[in-house]
């Protein structure tokens, strides 16, 4: 046990993603199955409703619907392209870039989803319910192939870039919206893609406008931080032992200090925890010579 917490603990963002996604099918598929109820029982309250109410009562579930799944089959083909395309985007950019993309993708098609089944006449009077990595999935894939178009992928014998794969999937969803029963999913699909392809846009000419949803996830991460207080003990000063330390030390009192507040800094931001023995040994040896 401890040895699988310590491999997710040390994966990247994309396997983990991977983990939570199969672990809360298996959660609510085993769940269903031994309790005998319905699905829905466990995952009402993390769906997404068309219903304008329901949504201002459950925001969260415009994110939390993208971690829920229909069978076996539909989260399997889904975190397959999530595999495939994730690495390539692990490849240049960091794991909260990664994130910030899939989430404002959830969010995005999900958004999409609510507003065309209250906006459009063709949805009228129509109850639906989203769930699915679809929406996060397609962006994920239209943000790299918007990014580096030109990039190939070998796919059996032959290769072809990003952007034909991108595109051909992105217009067929687009022409399957009005027949194939599953508009909602399509819809989430289609939100998802637009947004990878303006991020990926937008970030070419250096504008990164995921930036302030990272700083919300450090802001949240922040409330849930530990926050370690290293104790200091008040002594009196021995000046006639300090002026000899000070003759001897190699270390100047402005070298000496400077280490000190980088170590205190380091303490304030991260915790005492995350100091190295070396820091700490250095910031004890400091409050017994003071």
């Amino acid at each position: 046990m401890n040895t699988l917490r310590y491999k997710y603990q040390t994966a990247d963002v994309l396997t983990k993603l991977i983990v939570i996604n199969v672990a809360v099918y298996l959660i609510v598929s085993l769940g269903s199955f031994f309790m005998a109820v319905p699905q829905a029982v466990f995952v009402r309250w993390f769906v997404l409703s068309n219903d304008p109410i329901l949504i201002l009562m459950r925001p969260w579930t415009l994110i939390t619907y993208g971690f829920l799944h229909f069978g076996f089959f539909h989260l399997l083909f889904n975190m397959i392209w999530l595999w495939w395309f994730g690495r390539i985007v692990l490849n240049l950019f960091n794991g909260r870039r990664f994130l910030t993309i899939y989430l404002l993708g959830a969010l995005a098609g999900g958004a999409l989803f609510a507003l065309s089944y209250n906006l459009f006449p063709v949805f009228e009077s129509q109850r639906a319910f989203l769930i699915g990595a679809s929406g996060a999935v397609t962006a994920i894939m239209v943000f790299i192939a918007a990014y580096t178009p030109n990039t190939e992928v070998r796919i059996f014998t032959f290769s072809i870039k990003l952007w034909h794969i991108a595109v051909a999937l992105f217009l067929l969803d687009l022409l399957r919206i009005p027949s194939s029963g599953n508009a909602g999913g399509l819809l989430a699909h289609v939100g998802g893609g637009i947004f990878g392809y303006v991020y990926a846009v937008q970030l070419t000419k250096g504008n990164d406008i995921g930036k302030w949803f990272e700083n919300f996830m450090d802001w949240i991460v922040g409330l849930f931080k530990k926050k370690n207080h290293v104790p200091f003990k008040k002594v009196h000063r021995n000046k006639t032992a300090s002026a000899a330390k000070r003759k001897t030390s190699p270390i100047s009192k402005s070298e000496h200090q400077k280490k000190i507040d980088t170590i205190l800094d380091k303490i304030s931001q991260s915790g005492y925890e995350s100091l190295s023995k070396e820091e700490k040994d250095y910031l004890f040896r400091a409050g017994k010579d003071d």
